[in-house]
């Protein structure tokens, strides 16, 4: 009997490095597996977009659209290369306006994309309508997205059968075009028998020949057993990755796969085993110098409680590495579970995700629901579209509170479109101020990055991979090839000279360097404005001299994708500022002196 051809998008250069290293990975370290993996007669890529267009900018100091070019060439020009959209907030975490959702189509089919998969994590068909339909019309094919999660236990109202045929159907109503449809769980949280269902649902109307396909992760331990179920069920395309990039927070091996449908009536991809291992083995030497963390390759049975996406756990954990609050991660996994229950039940994926976890991380640190993130909080309030469900009235009453706002029922690219800050025009301006070529890959890149888009544009982006270490000495020495040395005993620095046969020709003294003449001095009345929390200094406000007033913000801190302000708790003069932009901080520290 012939099997059943099944699509296989290899998701590693997207999701895969999303999944583990928080989409920090060098383009020139992965290339070669991009090679590897057209050798091994891959050919549906997911190779951008999503977390891994921010994160070019934001950690490694590259340019997606470069990066993408890239990949086109080494893939060739027949495969299917596909990005991830986020419905109106394309790449970014907020809702982007008309001009930003055409710029986006229009630049990722300039960069060689074939196909964009485009999702809203609340389900809002709205939020699909506009974007689906720049999607086609800049001539690529449009994978339109119902998202996937089980709710906590004891919670009803959505994400059931039901709730996704409803999606569905309401998809087809609005008319938005279409050429494949992806049920997405981001958080790989769905049973086996939901994710069954589903597929035959979608299968009993969608038109003849629609090609359908899950998306899942291997995060709550059940993502085998999920394609399984959905390939019975009809499926027609699933998503893998490759070691050491698979399993754990990212999709299931394309290995492990090709076994677990051994007997079965299914064709993945044409795939051999035999060309898909030597492609895994150079790509396990490309990433070989990079830090594997831990909880990238575990299976979590706390998942289906707190339904975190593999894709945003480790960005998150990474960034709490980052800040050396590791520690508080089981805390805020826990304070996640009525984050959602109280959320609307919006599905676990970025951007939603991230905005669960943001406030679970500060009801960990600032005491539960005593300060409303601002993602989550105009989410509840009804600024990125409506939730599945109502939110807790409670919540929304605190959010409109805090964060100075009443909730809306307007379409969120209305809301966004009403916003200078996200025009054309607006971004045309501050490349203007900064002497920077108005392209329209820096349009965009500005006004999807914002600040640290404008810093990439200007050459001052930092590079922030984490790798192993290799093993040192306990003091650095540093040479030349002059044979100058430079030597550090007991805090002292020294200039060595060494002769050819090792010979110590001269020792000297390094005089230490001159420190700038200080600002002129206030003061002091000894009064620090202390770290709410550990993070990096994102902006400072203020300088010596000036006067502030009490609750007025003098330094801006990030932490976990947020920008935290730090008030002054009373009058004062700025008598000494105590952290540069761009430093790390603990809770507590000291920033600016009064």
């Amino acid at each position: 009997m012939a099997k059943k051809y099944i699509d296989i998008m290899d998701t590693t250069f997207r999701d895969g490095f999303q999944s583990v290293f928080g989409g920090r990975v060098l383009m020139d370290d992965f290339m070669p597996a991009v090679a590897a993996a057209r050798n091994a007669g891959i050919t549906h890529f997911e190779f951008g977009g999503g977390a891994r267009f921010q994160s070019l900018y934001f950690y490694l100091n590259e340019d997606a659209f470069e990066m993408m070019d890239k990949f086109r060439e080494v893939a060739g020009k027949d495969a299917n290369l596909q990005t991830l959209a986020r419905g109106v907030n394309t790449v970014t975490l907020d809702t982007g306006s008309k001009e930003i959702i055409d710029l986006h189509a229009k630049l990722f089919k300039k960069h060689g994309t074939t196909t964009i998969r485009n999702f809203d994590a609340l389900n809002d068909v709205e939020n699909l309508k506009y974007s689906g339909e720049r999607i086609v019309a800049h001539g690529l094919n449009h994978e339109v997205v119902v998202t996937l999660m089980d709710l906590p236990p004891g919670c009803s109202g959505a994400h059931d059968v039901p709730f996704y045929e409803r999606t569905l159907r309401e998809i087809l109503e609005a008319g938005i075009p279409y050429d494949s449809v992806c049920f997405k769980d981001a958080s790989g949280t769905s049973s086996p028998q939901k994710v069954y269902e589903t597929i035959k649902m979608a299968k009993s109307f969608l038109p003849e020949g629609t090609h359908v396909r899950l998306h899942t992760h291997e995060t709550a331990g059940v993502s085998v057993a999920c394609y399984l179920a959905a390939l019975e069920a009809g499926a027609d395309g699933i998503d893998l990755a490759a070691s050491p990039v698979s399993g754990g927070t990212s999709q299931p091996d394309i290995l492990t796969m090709l076994h677990a449908v051994k007997g079965k009536p299914y064709d993945l991809g044409g795939l051999d085993i035999e060309k898909i291992l030597k492609y895994e083995e150079v790509l396990q030497d490309c990433l070989k110098d990079y830090f594997m963390p831990p909880e990238a390759i575990q299976v979590s049975p706390l998942i289906p409680f707190s339904p975190m996406p593999g894709g945003a756990l480790t960005a998150n954990t990474q960034m709490m590495r980052d800040n050396n609050i590791l520690n508080k991660f089981p805390e805020v996994i826990k304070a996640m579970r009525e984050v959602v229950e109280k959320g609307g039940y919006g599905t676990s994926v970025t951007p939603v995700s991230q905005f669960y976890f943001q406030q679970a991380f500060n009801n960990v640190m600032f005491g539960k629901w005593e300060k409303i993130a601002d993602g989550y909080g105009k989410m509840v309030l009804g600024y990125f579209g409506k939730t599945p469900v109502n939110p807790d009235e409670e919540v929304v009453k605190l959010a409109s509170k805090q964060l100075n706002l009443e909730p809306t029922t307007k379409n969120a690219i209305d809301i966004a479109d009403e916003d200078e800050t996200k025009s054309i025009k607006y971004a045309k301006a501050l490349l203007k101020d900064e002497n920077i070529e108005p392209s329209e890959e820096n349009i965009f890149i500005t006004l999807a990055c914002k600040e640290k888009g404008v810093a990439f544009l200007k050459g001052e982006a930092k590079v922030n991979v984490r790798k192993n270490e290799p093993t040192k000495s306990e003091k650095p020495v540093t040479s030349s090839e002059s044979g100058l040395y430079t030597v550090t005993v007991n805090g002292v620095s020294y200039n060595v000279k060494v002769s050819e046969g090792a010979n110590v020709e001269e020792i000297t003294k390094v005089a230490p360097q001159s420190v700038p003449a200080a600002a002129v001095p206030v003061e002091s009345s000894g009064r620090g404005i202390e770290a709410s929390l550990p993070g990096s200094v994102f902006k400072i406000l203020v300088k010596v001299g000036d006067s502030v007033k009490e609750g007025q913000a003098v330094v801006i801190l990030e932490a976990m994708k947020m920008e935290i302000e730090i008030p002054a708790l009373c009058d004062g003069v700025v008598s000494e500022i105590k952290v540069a932009v761009g430093d790390s901080v603990d809770n507590g520290q000291v920033l600016v002196v009064l």
